[in-house]
């Protein structure tokens, strides 16, 4: 009898530790979270395929005798979450592993609320977004997003981008020669790979719509991507032996090439390059942008620089109708997932992950929110989600949302009308620190 009483005694405590802990899924905000940021209706899969892209410049292995680099086929492996159709009592449940940023031979586990190998939903087809990673980063280091934009009927496809993936860095010349490359080369493979009957895409891609969100060294390539030629001399240029970097500047026969009828939109989270001494782009450069455009970036980004570099990216995108998200004393972090909870990191670790002022789970959460306000807008047409993204006053903190005496709003979202001016989508007195700057392209 003591025996069972102990066991349920032992079972009673353990449920109470779990019940007080429970898994922490980071496409899943807290109830802090702005309107738009919590997951749709879609139950989500995920599986990993992997690409080749043939006949690449394997700038690596650039020989100065000859001044020339071989050719090899670059591989990418590639994470993509979708609608899936989720057999009754089966959980949504997966971990993913990469190599842990800061500290050498660790391994990185994120628990993850989708079905690995789940089945898609049939009957619809949805819009692809591509993620691009930092440098270094993973495909899985945006797990926050990838996940909650699939539960809202989006195909989300994250890189590996060979060369720059935790535990397996190599030389920047690559990074910089191939990163808007690599999220063309995906948008192109993918779409090829919905074409055959026997493919999971098949019937659910709709590759007319795609956007591509780059965090970092991601942005750099998504500015690319979207018609922002580099600069012929730009420092980045000078890093890229042989000439090969001059394919994909501003005129170059291969950025001409590639650039993507079906992209529709980018996000661009504190792109790197614009910044001094790099300054990728001119001018005209960033004004061969003419798809809409989201910036996000820490007005203390301390990498990406927030006035020399990413504000003068999105003041220099004049042919695009644009919008930058601003933290207010936010450094460089502003795009990845939190920490991994319960996990004792280095310092060297830590600041991979985490900003010195924010919450991260705030940032991500907001980052859900503004992500699928704009998307939803550009690639579904959905015009009920401009108010979210156009919203006043500029600076957050300016907002108002008054109150009689003794009353209170609850849960309540700001509609951002009826004498309410803080910002749409979020609840009173959480719309703080942030700022919105939004621009027409010209001749709008």
């Amino acid at each position: 009898m003591r025996l069972l009483r102990s066991l349920f005694i032992a079972a009673t405590f353990a449920w109470c530790i779990a019940a007080q802990n429970p898994e922490v899924y980071f496409s899943v905000p807290g109830v802090d979270a702005p309107e738009l940021a919590h997951r749709g209706a879609h139950k989500v899969g995920v599986r990993t395929i992997h690409l080749v892209n043939p006949g690449q410049v394997d700038i690596l292995h650039f020989d100065k005798d000859t001044g020339k680099a071989p050719l090899y086929d670059r591989p990418l492996t590639v994470e993509v979450w979708y609608p899936a159709a989720i057999p009754e009592g089966t959980e949504e449940r997966t971990v993913y592993e990469s190599a842990m940023p800061g500290l050498s031979g660790a391994t990185l586990h994120i628990a993850g609320k989708a079905l690995r190998d789940a089945p898609p939903v049939t009957g619809g087809q949805f819009p692809l977004v591509v993620v691009s990673h930092g440098y270094p980063g993973s495909r899985t280091f945006l797990t926050y997003l990838t996940e909650n934009l699939a539960s809202k009927g989006y195909i989300v496809a994250a890189i590996d981008h060979t060369d720059s993936v935790f535990g397996a860095v190599k030389g920047f010349q690559s990074t910089l020669l191939n990163r808007s490359t690599d999220q063309l080369f995906t948008i192109d493979a993918l779409a090829e790979r919905a074409t055959k009957s026997d493919d999971f895409l098949h019937g659910i891609l709709d590759a007319s719509k795609v956007a591509i969100v780059g965090y970092s060294m991601g942005g750099y390539g998504a500015l690319a991507s979207a018609g922002a030629g580099y600069r012929k001399d730009g420092r980045a240029a000078s890093f890229v032996p042989g000439g090969y970097f001059a394919d994909v500047t501003a005129g170059g026969q291969k950025f001409l090439a590639h650039k993507h009828e079906n992209l529709k939109a980018i996000v661009a989270m504190a792109p790197w390059g614009a910044q001094p001494p790099f300054s990728s782009w001119d001018d005209a450069g960033l004004a061969g942008i003419h798809i809409p455009a989201l910036f996000v970036v820490g007005d203390q980004d301390d990498v990406s620089e927030y006035q020399t570099g990413v504000k003068r990216a999105f003041d220099g995108a004049v042919n695009s109708d644009r919008c930058m998200l601003v933290y207010e004393n936010a450094r460089h972090n502003v795009g990845g997932n939190p920490p991994p909870p319960g996990v004792a990191l280095s310092f060297e670790a830590l600041q991979a992950f985490d900003e010195p002022v924010w919450r991260k789970d705030r940032i991500t959460a907001i980052n859900q929110h503004f992500v699928t306000a704009f998307l939803d807008l550009y690639l579904k047409g959905d015009e009920t989600r401009r108010p979210y993204l156009h919203v006043g006053p500029l600076k957050s903190n300016d907002g108002k949302w008054p109150l009689a005496e003794g009353k209170s709003a609850g849960a309540l979202f700001s509609k951002g009308s009826d004498g309410e001016t803080s910002w749409k989508g979020f609840q009173r007195r959480w719309a703080v620190g942030l700022e919105m700057y939004c621009a027409a392209a010209a001749g709008k």
